[in-house]
């Protein structure tokens, strides 16, 4: 009998990850996945990006809706608190012999707090990181202790895991599984992927996502603000600006986008959500890709473009040469700016070297799954401390 595994997927973001990795499940004929989409997915007002799961293929087992219309922190806590709800009743109907988590989503945490109480065996992915502008940092650590088999982007992570009390034998480096998409995904071409979004790219582009940075002292507006901004300062460079996610915060920066792009005459896309192949197609071509999501840090080196951070919500994530960070205020975001566009060129000379860039990451993971056992018992690993 083919042993099930539910994959959890609450955003654009980890849907765009985890694709690889649920082809790799679905055919193979010792696993029966099984998918749960929750979150923003589900959402109207961020594009009701469950269609493309769905057009991609995928048979969704389980819609679960969680998101409050609120724009509070309050908001999310009730939030996450039914989905603990609901989750409850998706894993009791689907019974998995394990549960596929990635990342570090308030969505996420609430899906591995209600596993563990279930008994289900859990494999996470991406843990180890530090991201200290935002409380995903906790909730990441707060997963990598929920879970019982560990899949990380780099070694320096792996180790932070089982620094954690982890059992070595279960925390794997296996790459970040994003990149997967670089050796396995065909991208569309310029011509192509400004036909598909309906926006001639007749200029350099950037590539902008900002999302709310819900632990620094970084106010989502002004920040938002002052890189719009900054953008203003490079008129002859069209923008591709996506929405922000769904946590506190995220939907005061919706209207402010898409003013900023009606008043832009034609040079400004705002869209809810490309998709992962339109979206890494659009890195694949853009001058820099801006903002502050981990996307930046992780998977747009590989690309050789480069890219600016913004703030503090990725602080303390590894990062390649060709990542720079700014302060976010428009004369910093903006001298970034340009100090990338200068490296550009030298880039397509010299590739860039990217930490996260090890291999097959699905292949991996899913093997690491079959020969995983469905024990949910855990010991905690010791590390000797020398004076």
């Amino acid at each position: 009998m083919a042993k099930k595994i539910a994959v959890f997927s609450g955003t654009r973001a980890d849907y765009g990850l985890l694709y690889w990795l649920l082809k790799s499940i679905e055919a193979d004929p010792e696993l029966q996945l099984q998918l749960i989409v929750s979150g923003s997915h589900l959402s109207p007002e961020f594009g009701e990006t469950y269609q493309q799961i769905e057009a991609d293929g995928f048979n969704i087992d389980e819609k679960v809706e969680i998101l409050l219309s609120s724009n509070s922190a309050v908001g999310t806590a009730k939030s996450m608190g039914l989905g603990m709800i609901s989750f409850a009743e998706s894993l009791s109907r689907l019974q998995p012999s394990a549960l596929v988590v990635l990342g570090d989503r308030f969505e996420a945490l609430a899906i591995a707090q209600t596993a563990t109480v279930l008994t289900i065996p859990i494999v996470h992915i991406h843990g180890g990181e530090i991201t200290e502008g935002a409380y995903d940092d906790a909730i990441r650590h707060a997963i990598t202790k929920l879970s019982h088999v560990h899949c990380t982007s780099t070694e320096i992570y792996r180790k932070r895991v089982i620094q954690m009390g982890e059992q070595p034998k279960q925390v794997h480096n296996i790459g970040a599984i994003g990149l997967d998409h670089i050796h396995r995904s065909t991208l569309l071409s310029v011509e192509a992927l400004a036909s598909s979004i309906n926006f001639a790219l007749t200029q350099p582009y950037f590539v902008v996502t900002y999302h709310p940075v819900t632990l620094a002292s970084e106010p989502a507006e002004a920040t938002f603000n002052a890189l719009l901004e900054a953008l203003n300062q490079f008129p002859s460079h069209q923008v591709i600006l996506t929405y922000p996610n769904a946590d506190n915060g995220g939907r005061g920066l919706i209207p402010l986008l898409e003013a900023y792009a009606d008043q832009s005459n034609g040079r400004v896309l705002a869209i809810p959500s490309l998709g992962q192949i339109r979206y890494l197609s659009a890195v694949k071509h853009a001058a820099v890709v801006i903002g502050n999501s981990s996307s930046g840090v992780i998977e747009v080196p590989s690309f050789n473009v480069p890219s600016v951070d913004i703030g503090e919500r990725q602080k303390g994530r590894l990062a390649a040469s060709s990542v720079i960070n700014a302060k976010p205020n428009t004369e910093a975001i903006s001298d970034a700016i340009a100090q990338t566009l200068n490296m550009g060129a030298a880039l397509k000379i010299q590739p860039v070297d990217n930490p996260y860039r090890q291999g097959d990451a699905s292949g991996s993971i899913k093997e690491i799954i079959k020969s995983m056992t469905t024990s949910s018992a855990k010991s905690f690993f010791d590390i000797e401390v020398t004076d």
